[in-house]
């Protein structure tokens, strides 16, 4: 690993550095300045209302498209500054899935978000955080509340996901039924709290649905990451309403051009395993009898005693890949 004197030297020619002293070599270094992004810094501090008593907002950030440049181009040496143009060199690495370059910008957030949500956020390890102690200081005084007409069903076909929107009357009641018991969950805690117990115990029956607060740093890799799978549509509606304000709001704001690859590359791209991939190249031949043995092979359109298929994610998932590549599933003729 490279020393930090290592590392100056090796952005300097080899004639210059094998006679000079560390502190001639340090004064022939540019003196860099800190990156910065105007359209970001009007947006600092500026909470974003998410659900209906959470929001996100921007508490500082390090780096910028220009950054993830300068570190992936540290690692090619002297001389090969102008070797790409900065879009074409981040496409490239997003393309190639070159990491390390986007570890080097940082950004933290500041959020308030319900606990049950906040328990698949906290999933995303490759992050700093600090929350809001309830053991120190009483808990906030909000719960996500449902409305009557955001009830949803559970998924038939996704054992952890949602189906359809449960009619308004039946949740006109479930929200009426929640309210109580949020209000009924706070007076207990409350005099709990009147009562001298212990903040640590008082709070053990609060519901999942309080709010709490968080400070969230992370580099932008593992943002990316993160956005990648809780923008998706598959993911729980509460916590891709967070994901999607990052994304909308201050993403563009901040790394304009990573993230327009990110999207060509990662959000709005398909991925093809073998098997997809064979399926298509018989398809494209007019070859439809090719592309069903192909999937009959692959174990993907066992039927059952009546002729139908049986359920499938993975054939699922490959309808909707070929419908988006223009192509028709010959087994859904």
């Amino acid at each position: 690993m490279k020393t930090p004197h290592e590392s100056v030297e090796s952005t300097l020619p080899r004639t210059e550095t094998a006679h000079q002293s560390p502190s001639a070599m340090l004064s022939t270094v540019d003196r860099l300045a800190r990156p910065g992004v105007p359209t970001l810094d009007a947006i600092l501090g500026h909470p974003f209302r998410v659900l209906d008593d959470g929001f996100i907002r921007l508490l500082d950030y390090m780096g910028n498209d220009a950054a993830v440049v300068q570190a992936a181009r540290i690692s090619y040496g002297t001389g090969t500054k102008r070797v790409h143009e900065d879009k074409n060199l981040i496409r490239y690495l997003m393309r190639h899935s070159h990491t390390t370059p986007f570890e080097m910008c940082e950004i933290k957030f500041h959020v308030r978000v319900p606990m049950d949500t906040w328990r698949q956020w906290i999933r995303h390890r490759t992050a700093n955080v600090n929350e809001y102690s309830t053991r120190y200081s009483l808990a906030i005084d909000a719960a996500q509340r449902t409305a009557p007409d955001q009830w949803r069903t559970q998924s038939s076909v996704n054992r952890q996901g949602s189906g359809d929107r449960i009619p308004e009357p039946t949740g006109q009641a479930l929200s009426s039924a929640e309210q109580n018991i949020q209000k009924k969950m706070r007076q207990v805690y409350q005099d709990r709290i009147s009562a001298g117990v212990a903040r640590e115990q008082a709070r053990k029956d609060l519901p999942l649905s309080t709010y709490t607060e968080a400070y969230w740093k992370i580099d932008l890799h593992n943002l990316l990451h993160f956005l990648r799978l809780r923008m998706d549509e598959h993911a729980q509606n509460e916590i891709r309403s967070y994901a999607t304000v990052i994304g909308t709001e201050i993403m563009p704001k901040w790394v304009p051009i990573i993230w327009e690859a990110f999207l060509d590359y990662q959000i709005d791209a398909i991925q093809l395993s073998r098997t997809e991939l064979d399926i298509v190249h018989a398809l494209i031949a007019n070859d439809p009898q090719r592309a069903t043995a192909i999937a009959a092979q692959r174990n993907l359109l066992k039927r059952r005693s009546d002729g139908n298929l049986t359920r499938n994610r993975e054939r699922t998932e490959l309808d909707v890949k070929l419908r988006l590549l223009g192509l028709t599933p010959p087994w859904c003729q």
